[in-house]
């Protein structure tokens, strides 16, 4: 479902809806496969998403009313444009600031901070 060089597949699970969102609030409408090459590119290949992962979340955030969809005919293809609406940009902002909050958190319990002074 994820194929991610670096990560497993539980951390990318947890985090899409966060990364879709926040990435779309970046452009205004975005296609699947755009999505998809975007977070390897900006992520150094990093983090590669399948279109069979991609799709169920896009999906549900649609179903949510976070995004709606623009289809846009070129040639006898139709591509399907993921916009985020103004409930859209909310979700994204506190789905920022929650994992934002968990990452401090998990700094905190992981004690990272003392870690990386002791390295």
């Amino acid at each position: 479902m994820y194929i991610c060089s670096m990560y497993s597949s539980e951390l990318i699970k947890g985090t899409l809806k966060t990364i879709v969102l926040n990435l779309l609030k970046d452009n205004r409408k975005m296609y699947g496969y755009e999505i998809t090459q975007e977070v390897k590119k900006m992520t150094s290949d990093k983090i590669q998403i399948t279109e069979g992962a991609l799709y169920p979340t896009l999906h549900a955030l649609e179903k949510q009313g976070d995004l709606i969809t623009e289809k846009v005919y070129i040639g006898k293809r139709v591509r399907k444009y993921y916009i985020l609406t103004d409930q859209g940009k909310v979700t994204m902002t506190d789905r920022v600031n929650e994992f934002a909050d968990f990452m401090k958190t998990m700094r905190f319990l992981l004690d990272l901070d003392s870690t990386v002074q002791n390295a």
